[in-house]
């Protein structure tokens, strides 16, 4: 469920209608509903009451520092992959003893910033880093606090490019060298082992593959606290997938149920690390009709592209595509592709939609771009980077402005060596 509706014919975000966002920032936009960031967070925050269970905000879905805001405000810690997220993730509030820093290759400056912020805990995903840590926490005298993250071999069944928990994935410390790994770990220096972590994709649609990789998690930890390490965490990572083209994944609460079902009773502090489940459905992608060209197929070409939507290129993903302004009955539909202005035949945001006749300045919305849309934003073709609005009820907020083209080429320094150039 979101809350972009129709209403009086014009589509709305919550209880504004899109065509003011449009009038008074421009096109192409991203737009975020806060009601579908919250509704979303506390269907799954009210499944797993009675757990000890901590949800870290994957920050790598969408970092705009008022989606974490209003993440933390509802609850949330923060599940970080980068120097630069954990910046983010404190700039906005999070608390440095709710953050989770993931990611197979932390360096040792990543390292040292994320033990002075004191975080809640590492994902160590290797026995060079879990080395590195080790001798950077012993450097700066701190003890810092681990889950191993270990790849379980499950396939998620997802998209090649999103799943991560296979034994060819570049991921985690292979399930079976496990108890070699925290053996050696108890050896040294600057580390309290407290914790398994896994995490096997994204844009997961069923709950089979996270009981399997949950249930050999679980097994380990029973293993490891017989061989006498003192496990108390277990970081379940994130995954769960949302309705793109048709496809039914579990709810936030079915999803919720299975983790208190499979952890009930093992006294352990269990760190979830949802992203898209969370804010995918909450946000569109709006854009401007250029024109219509039909030429043996009709092209609908948009004012957005492929720098500021990937996803379609990337991963060939579905997203629906819809006019801002209802069609009315007895409007003829016909099939279109959707294609920005970009010159690479991969800028194609949809192929063959069944979609009504559109007029240049028409406006369109992207659905499902919550996640992984301007966080995967670039300036190819010298496109500058578009605003990102944020909706409360009757209100909206510029969150991120719309860059101009003087601040991206302001970014370039001259070689020295060269003539100036005429302003």
């Amino acid at each position: 469920m979101d809350h972009f509706q129709y209403r009086n014919g014009i589509l709305h975000a919550e209880d504004v209608a899109i065509p003011v966002i449009a009038a008074a920032v421009g096109t192409p936009f991203y737009c975020y509903s806060t009601a579908t960031m919250t509704r979303h967070y506390q269907v799954l925050a009210d499944s797993l009451e009675g757990t000890e269970a901590r949800i870290c905000y994957a920050v790598k879905a969408n970092s705009n520092q008022s989606v974490i805001r209003t993440m933390v405000e509802l609850g949330a810690g923060a599940d970080v992959i980068s120097g630069g997220e954990l910046r983010r993730a404190l700039a906005a509030g999070a608390s440095p003893d709710s953050i989770v820093f993931a990611g197979p290759g932390k360096t040792r400056d990543e390292l040292m910033q994320a033990l002075a912020a004191d975080i809640y805990q590492f994902n160590v995903e290797s026995e060079p880093e879990l080395r590195l840590l080790s001798a950077v926490a012993t450097d700066m005298g701190k003890v810092a606090p681990v889950s191993i993250r270990v790849n379980p071999d499950v396939d998620a069944g997802t998209h090649e490019k999103i799943t991560t928990g296979r034994k060819q994935n570049k991921f985690g410390i292979p399930i079976g060298r496990a108890m070699e790994i925290f053996d050696l770990g108890a050896t040294l220096p600057g580390l309290d082992l407290l914790g398994v972590a896994i995490h096997i994709g994204s844009q997961i649609t069923d709950l089979a593959p996270f009981e399997e990789a949950f249930d050999r998690a679980l097994k380990l930890v029973d293993e490891l606290r017989l061989a006498g390490h003192d496990i108390r965490r277990c970081n379940l990572g994130g995954g769960l997938g949302i309705p793109y083209a048709g496809e039914t994944p579990p709810s936030p609460a079915e999803y919720g149920r299975m983790v208190k079902r499979l952890t009930a009773n093992r006294q352990l502090d269990l760190v979830l690390e949802p992203g898209r489940v969370l804010v995918g459905n909450a946000g569109i992608l709006v854009a401007r009709v250029i024109y219509e060209k039909h030429e043996g197929r009709r092209f609908i070409i948009i004012d957005a592209a492929m720098n500021d939507l990937i996803r379609p290129a990337m991963y060939d993903s579905w997203h629906d595509i819809v006019p801002v302004a209802e069609a009315g009955p007895g409007v003829p539909i016909s099939e279109a592709d959707v294609v920005g202005p970009i010159c690479e035949s991969g800028d194609t945001l949809a192929k063959a939609r069944p979609l009504p006749p559109l007029a240049p300045d028409d406006l369109i919305a992207v659905r499902g771009a919550g996640a992984y849309g301007a966080v995967m934003a670039s300036t190819y073709n010298s496109r500058a980077l578009i605003p990102e609005v944020l909706v409360r009820g009757d209100q909206f907020a510029v969150i991120r402005p719309r860059q101009s083209i003087d601040d991206l080429l302001a970014l370039d320094r001259p070689a020295p060596w060269l003539s100036p150039t005429l302003d």
